[in-house]
């Protein structure tokens, strides 16, 4: 009986430890298609899809590193410094989510412009190879660039759905995701609804547009009172700090305890904040 109890414990505890023992290579292959991590997914949103992933690293330590380095002239406390690394650290990130924002922003008005193109040059009976690498001179000027590695892309390999996941590799954006989508399978199963899926997504888009940027323009003073609510409090600790019965006062355990409090509380906040005035973004495709 000993022994029957011995082994279920022991298999017991070897099925706890399993996940963590067993090789990832085993238990998460890789696919193509398959999401590529977050680093990279943030790189190709923000516009970077051919930057490396270890340079997002570097600059994240190099930011963290320089953060660190002034707020330690400035105040002289360990406590301080770190707090600041951990800050730079995560600078660099919030710049790519910052600037994907952005991309995606001035991306969604210009797709229902794309369909309408998509839509003139397959009613002109243009092949769809043809009918997209067109916006790469008649298409809207922002995106011309990535049409025209797509052009180049066909042009070399002659295949349209490995040229087609390029771009959207290089778009990463939700609404390329459908467009692109929509005329790959065109391609493979042929049809005659690709016009009037065109119009319809056309017209969603624009709906979508206008409605997103409403909601914003409405709920963008909470951002803003989530950036001055996480800022000012740190411009006041860092001027106490600079005089010497502040820098004595920080100095002490408590001081540290109290900082350390403060900064996750004022992260905490932050991410609240963001949260409560986020709109939510709808998911790529495929990845």
């Amino acid at each position: 009986m000993i022994l029957l109890w011995g082994a279920t414990l022991g298999a017991g505890l070897v099925l706890i430890v399993a996940p963590w023992l067993s090789p990832r290579e085993a238990t998460t292959p890789a696919t193509p298609g398959r999401a590529r991590g977050f680093g990279r997914g943030l790189l190709e949103s923000a516009g970077f899809a051919h930057a490396p992933v270890s340079g997002l690293g570097a600059i994240s330590v190099g930011s963290a590193a320089l953060a660190a380095a002034a707020a330690w002239l400035m105040t002289s406390l360990p406590v301080v410094a770190a707090v600041a690394a951990g800050g730079g650290a995560m600078l660099p990130t919030a710049g790519l989510r910052s600037r994907a924002r952005r991309l995606r922003r001035a991306r969604r008005g210009l797709w229902p412009d794309v369909c309408d193109l998509l839509v003139a040059s397959v009613r002109a009976g243009m092949p769809l190879g043809d009918a997209v690498s067109s916006i790469a001179e008649t298409g809207p000027p922002a995106l011309r660039p990535a049409f025209r590695g797509f052009a180049r892309d066909l042009a070399a390999s002659g295949h349209f759905d490995t040229s087609a996941a390029r771009l959207q590799t290089v778009l990463a954006d939700p609404v390329a995701d459908r467009i692109v989508e929509t005329l790959r399978m065109a391609r493979q199963v042929g049809g005659t609804e690709l016009v009037p899926v065109l119009r319809a997504l056309s017209t969603s888009v624009r709906t979508d547009a206008a409605l997103r940027a409403e909601v914003e323009a409405r709920q963008s003073w909470i951002r803003g009172a989530a950036v001055l609510g996480l800022v000012a409090p740190w411009v006041v600790l860092t001027l106490l700090a600079l005089r010497p019965e502040g820098e004595r006062a920080y100095a002490s355990a408590e001081g540290a305890i109290l900082i350390i409090v403060g900064a996750a509380v004022s992260f905490l906040a932050y991410r609240v904040m963001l949260r409560i005035g986020r709109l939510p973004e709808p998911r790529r495709w495929v990845r």
